[in-house]
């Protein structure tokens, strides 16, 4: 290789994830090994009160390349995906959520975009963003259209024109990883939201992959997180408007 910078680093936001990070990180390992580039896996625990330290820890001696960062603190998920994205070093940098709910080979349809022209490309779950986007599973009616409700006021406030802002399967060049959550601010759950948005103000372009999204039952994500985060949106907004960021 002409470059001796790691291809594609890994980040993975971890809380209480005993019962499937040993499956995860195995299904991401497995995949990434029969890749023709080079890699590294980061978990990231967001002070975890299980055992998951334990065990992601007996994995960074059995799995290549795994490096664990274990903060004891619960920070949220943005700082956390903040803290994998700034000591990570690939030159491309994806964050996938713990549960898997997005495989790791939807990377391949993200390459041809990242490798040349786009500075961030991120998946989708909805076929409005791009053709054959979708779930395998569909949610309930109500979830779908508090969803799509809560899109139409993100793309308001902080992000026109992308339908899934906050699926968590997206991959940033270096530069950009570093120069966006260098600055960012959000620590939970909508700080993807101030991603794009950021990227926007900073002029990159974003491109979208469609993925068939596999919803997971133990999700952490919950009513209140979520209207939580619609807050947050607000605040990202706040943010833009009187100048909270260094954008320059």
């Amino acid at each position: 290789m002409e470059n001796s910078q790691i291809y594609l680093s890994v980040i993975v936001p971890t809380y209480n994830e005993s019962e499937r990070i040993n499956k995860s990180l195995s299904r991401i390992s497995s995949y990434l090994q029969g890749q023709p580039y080079t890699y590294e896996i980061l978990v990231v625990i967001d002070g975890a009160t299980d055992n998951t330290p334990d065990i992601a820890r007996g994995l960074e001696t059995q799995i290549p390349n795994l490096h664990v960062i274990d903060r004891k603190k619960n920070m949220g998920k943005g700082y956390t995906v903040r803290e994998g994205m700034l000591a990570a070093k690939g030159k491309i940098r994806l964050f996938t959520d713990a549960d898997n709910s997005t495989d790791i080979s939807y990377f391949e349809k993200m390459r041809p975009l990242i490798d040349n022209e786009y500075d961030i490309v991120i998946s989708t779950r909805d076929p409005k963003d791009a053709e054959g986007a979708g779930q395998k599973i569909p949610q309930s009616f109500l979830k779908r259209t508090m969803g799509n409700m809560g899109n139409l006021y993100i793309q308001i406030l902080a992000v026109p024109g992308i339908w899934d802002t906050q699926n968590g399967f997206k991959a940033f060049k270096d530069y950009a990883a570093e120069r966006i959550f260098g600055i960012s601010k959000i620590n939970r759950w909508a700080f993807d939201v101030e991603a794009l948005a950021l990227a926007r103000k900073l002029g990159y372009k974003i491109g979208i992959i469609p993925i068939q999204w596999e919803n997971d039952p133990k999700s952490h994500v919950s009513l209140t997180g979520y209207l939580k985060s619609l807050l947050e949106v607000a605040k990202i907004r706040w943010n833009l408007l009187v100048g909270k960021y260094n954008l320059k």
